[in-house]
Formats: C-alpha cells, sequence, structure tokens
C-alpha cells in the first residue's frame, strides 16, 4: 500500500547538511500496526513526515497504491491528507476557542459550506469511542492532556482514513494515559486501519505488530 524506496533526506546547518535519512527502504501494508523507534535525532521523525507527505524526500520514492507521492500536486497532497492520511502528533494542537466536537470537525470546515448535522453524528461517535462524549462541548483548556490528545485522535478518525500516522502521540502523558492512548490506537488497527507510529517507549512499541528500528538514518531492524 505504501512503500518507500532509497528515501534520502538532509537539513541545512550552519555546519553544512546534515544528513536525516541515508536510503531508507520499507514497505507498510495495509492493515499494519507499525512502530518506528530509535534515539532522538534517529531521523525517525522525518521518516514518518516523509511517509506521510508532510516532507518531501531529497532523493528516492514514496508510493502510495503504486503512485508516487512527487508527482502528486499540492490540490491532491491537500485532498490525500483530507482523506486517505490521518496525523496525531505529540502536542494535539486543538483550537483552543473551539469545543472538543468543533475541533473534531475541523476537517470538514468549508469557508463555502456549513457542517452538516451528519457530519457533526460522526464527530461525536468519535469522541465516544474515545470515551469523551460528555465532554464534547468543553474548551481544551477544560480538558487534561489526556483527554485534549484523545480529542486529537478522534480528529483523525472522522475521515475514516485509511491510514493514521501517530509522531510520539504518547510522549507528553503519563504512563496509564499513554496506555490507553496505545489501547484507542490498536482498537482502531483491528479495524483495518493501518497505524504508523514513533515512539522511544519499547513497551509500546512492544504493542504493535511490527518494529522497524532507525539508527543515524538507516534501518537498523525491521521485523
Amino acid at each position: 500500500m505504501l512503500v518507500a524506496h532509497n528515501i534520502v533526506k538532509a537539513f541545512a546547518t550552519d555546519a553544512g547538511n546534515a544528513p536525516a535519512l541515508r536510503g531508507v527502504s520499507l514497505g507498510i501494508e495495509a492493515g499494519e500496526f507499525v512502530c518506528i523507534v530509535g534515539r532522538s535525532g534517529s531521523g525517525k521523525s522525518t521518516l514518518l513526515n516523509i511517509l506521510s507527505s508532510l516532507l518531501s524526500p531529497d532523493s528516492g520514492q514514496v508510493l502510495y497504491q503504486g503512485r508516487d507521492l512527487a508527482g502528486f500536486s499540492a490540490r491532491e497532497r491537500d485532498r490525500l491528507r483530507a482523506t486517505d492520511f490521518s496525523m496525531v502528533f505529540q502536542m494535539h494542537h486543538l483550537l483552543p476557542y473551539l469545543t472538543a466536537v468543533e475541533n473534531v470537525l475541523v476537517p470538514f470546515l468549508s469557508s463555502v459550506r456549513p457542517v452538516s448535522q451528519d457530519k457533526r453524528r460522526k464527530a461525536l461517535n468519535c469522541l465516544e469511542r474515545v470515551g469523551l462524549a460528555d465532554k464534547a462541548d468543553r474548551l481544551p483548556g477544560r480538558l487534561s492532556g489526556g483527554e485534549q490528545q484523545r480529542v486529537a485522535i478522534a480528529r483523525a478518525m472522522v475521515t475514516h482514513p485509511r491510514v493514521i500516522f501517530a509522531d510520539e502521540p504518547t510522549g507528553s502523558l503519563d504512563g496509564d494515559t499513554g496506555r490507553q492512548i496505545m489501547t484507542i490506537l490498536g482498537g482502531l488497527n483491528a479495524e483495518g486501519i493501518s497505524v504508523v507510529m514513533v515512539t522511544h517507549e519499547p513497551g509500546y512499541a512492544a504493542m504493535a505488530g511490527r518494529v522497524v528500528e532507525i539508527v543515524d538514518g538507516q534501518v537498523r531492524r525491521d521485523g
């Protein structure tokens, strides 16, 4: 479904180009739960951002359903991220002036059309699935960190994506709350959604079906 071929990426610094990825190749099958692990600075988040089309490689290819992402127009990339791909970040990126349900509806917001009642029902259903049905009308400032992250997951769910990319979604949470987030992601994967997650926590990585270890910008382990 999603295949990376010989991905190379470097970032400009005052001292010159700093390599982040050095010829990484891997494939993600439909319905897989893959954890990408590695030390800070290993290139794991850069790889996730390239796989999710947020970042372009310097060389190499990322194919989604057989098509090179480099050939997607800006509009096609936006549509891909609005339909097939969803992101969950370490910081939830909720809009502070919108309620929980309004934040879940953000992917549907348009200056042209109002949000339909059907979409609002979908958003409320997603909040119910992450255990927040009773807090749908609360602003983010009145939610705990774990609740805010669950709203972010509900927002990622609401478009029924094929793939959820999660970059350290438990990184700022305590252990119990982190396990709740992993349980939710595991449940979505059980329904057939592919999950590609970056983590530095071995215990959470062990909950995935496959672990890919990145060391110095290269795949050290894949299995």
